[in-house]
């Protein structure tokens, strides 16, 4: 009699269960269905102006014009992306809180920095990948130098005598030109600037011989003669620069570095509010949003969470071995 009455008692508990979770996934399947229902805040650890920014003020815009609720922009700038970024790790997980989040922190920054007030995989819920933009390669007008295997062989032939400027340690523009270092087998050196500006500016003035920039930042410069456009640094040619070939088809075999900026939502988050924010981020990327972006030099994507997952786990562990192998001590 004792062992019925306690296997009864654990089937009720068992049913009790199911009833519970069905009751809950169905609360939040309801929640998901009105949401949003309030003011968005989607956070960009950097300052105004920059490419995050950019991206992340378009897809604002046009997410509060869909949800019929305020996306509102929240720049928290500082520590490479890691103030911003960790303080939308410790929001609640409703989905009033996104990331507009970037390869540096999001991807590079565990390599770099011995303690992070986050884990850059365990601590979000990726939603999309929003866009990503190329890298080019640009060299003074002086040099002669117009394609990556130009570029390979002088500095094979001149150890440590091309300088190449960065907008920083841990840079975009710096781990491009340390990966082409490695791959390539060359000795060139890395010089850090304050930002990306003023790196330009050196190579401009013929202080530096040749960088890794960002095509936004450098096109104007190219257009007007100041620099000279070799190759871009993604795996596939540029929407804006059709023209440029990549490093890859320059003869480095396997070259691919990029800044990308996607969206993502606190861990624990949702499923159903997760898909419907990515549901809503392929609508703005199907409709003018994608050709605005293009124009400013983005290429839009709107990729899968799983995807993007994917993809964010895939980076850390490239970036890793370049951040080793280029001997970048951790901060």
């Amino acid at each position: 009699m004792f062992k019925t009455v306690t296997h009864n008692a654990v089937r009720r508990q068992r049913q009790l269960g199911i009833v519970l979770c069905l009751m809950l996934c169905a609360w939040v399947v309801q929640a998901a269905e009105s949401y949003p229902t309030r003011t968005i805040r989607m956070i960009v650890a950097y300052p105004p102006g920059g490419g995050t920014d950019q991206v992340g003020r378009v897809m604002a815009e046009q997410l509060t014009q869909q949800f019929g609720h305020s996306v509102m922009v929240d720049n928290r700038g500082g520590a490479t992306g890691n103030i911003g970024t960790e303080l939308a790790a410790r929001a609640p997980a409703d989905g009033y809180t996104l990331l507009m989040g970037n390869v540096a922190p999001n991807a590079v920054n565990v390599s770099l920095f011995r303690k992070l007030g986050f884990d850059p995989v365990a601590d979000f819920a990726p939603i999309s990948l929003v866009a990503v933009t190329p890298n080019i390669l640009v060299v003074h007008p002086s040099l002669p130098i117009k394609t990556t295997k130009d570029l390979v062989t002088l500095a094979k032939l001149r150890p440590g005598a091309l300088n190449f400027p960065s907008a920083g340690v841990g840079s975009s523009s710096h781990l491009a030109g340390e990966m082409l270092k490695s791959m390539a087998t060359v000795n060139m050196v890395h010089v850090p600037y304050k930002g990306g500006g003023p790196s330009l500016v050196a190579l401009i003035s013929g202080e530096m011989q040749i960088m890794f920039a960002t095509l936004p930042a450098a096109m104007p410069h190219v257009k007007s003669n100041k620099l000279r456009a070799v190759a871009v640094t993604t795996a596939k040619r540029s929407l804006t620069m059709p023209e440029l070939p990549t490093i890859a088809e320059g003869g480095v075999a396997g070259y691919e570095a990029a800044t990308w900026y996607g969206l993502l939502a606190p861990a624990r988050t949702a499923r159903p509010i997760v898909d419907r924010l990515h549901s809503e981020v392929v609508k703005v990327l199907a409709g003018p949003t994608r050709q605005k972006l293009e124009v400013q030099g983005f290429e839009p994507d709107g990729g899968t969470p799983a995807v993007f997952a994917a993809y964010i786990k895939s980076e850390i562990t490239k970036w890793a071995r370049v951040i080793k192998d280029a001997g970048i001590p951790a901060e």
